[in-house]
């Protein structure tokens, strides 16, 4: 089972024309691999995830989900949490599995159990703007693994967070992760967490985004990759940088100008 993208391509209107946000983008991922997404802003990563969860059409190019008995179950975690603001944190976490068709009893234990795993047991009757930054990141990560998806889409989730708050919710994401093995397709800014997280690491360019390199992380999990110097990490996060930098830099010129 895996997913395979091939020649995908997507452009928006514009006041100035078309913008070209993806040309040619063709990867694959095995069920069960946790692959991060690395490119400068503006470069098509979470229009991507959006044409993979379905959620925008791609202009050319196959997205197919291959050798599932059925289709999968996505879930997409995205940059904001995106809890509803009159439901308490239980019913937000048991939302999907109401969708799903669970009775309400079975939704509520299950979603009760979710959110004990990520230490919010004692939250359950609040409502998101009772709880921190934090704990509303871990309730949406709760929302999206309650369902037991089998394709998992997170755009972003912990770039609100401080440095702190996202090392612990890194812990979580992965625990939860190992116990059910959903792919993962992860964008991420921060070129660290992408290997402290990821079985592999896909580099994307500057507009139009287009896969540059793909990248297999060397490390055994668990990972500590903090407080120590390690020389292969040093060099792979100096390989992916360099990768990045012209682009980067270029969108600095651009918004001076």
């Amino acid at each position: 089972m895996d997913l395979a993208v091939d020649r995908l391509a997507k452009t928006f209107p514009s006041p100035r024309g078309e913008v070209n946000a993806l040309a040619g983008i063709s990867f694959r991922v095995a069920q069960g691999e946790f692959v991060a997404l690395v490119g400068p802003s503006g470069c098509g990563k979470s229009t991507l995830l959006k044409m993979i969860a379905g959620l925008l059409p791609p202009d050319s190019g196959d997205i197919a989900f291959q050798g599932w008995p059925h289709p999968p179950k996505r879930r997409f975690v995205f940059q904001d949490h995106a809890l509803f603001p009159w439901m308490t944190v239980l019913d937000n976490v048991a939302f999907g599995l109401e969708m799903d068709g669970l009775p309400k009893d079975d939704r509520r234990k299950r979603a009760a159990a979710q959110l004990s795993a990520l230490g919010l047991a004692r939250f359950t009757r609040h409502f998101p703007h009772e709880l921190s930054g934090g704990m509303r990141q871990r309730a949406a990560i709760a929302q999206a693994f309650v369902t037991r998806p089998d394709v998992l889409l997170m755009d972003e989730p912990l770039r609100a967070l401080d440095a702190q708050m996202r090392l612990v919710i890194q812990e979580d994401l992965l625990s939860l992760w190992e116990k059910t093995k959903p792919m993962v397709l992860y964008v991420t800014h921060d070129i660290e967490e992408a290997l402290l997280l990821a079985d592999r690491v896909l580099v994307i360019s500057g507009r139009p985004g287009r896969i540059r390199e793909e990248i297999k992380v060397p490390f055994d999990r668990p990972r500590d990759l903090t407080g120590r110097s390690h020389p292969t990490l040093e060099e792979l996060k100096w390989h992916i940088w360099k990768m990045l930098e012209q682009d980067v830099k270029q969108q600095l010129n651009t918004s001076r100008q």
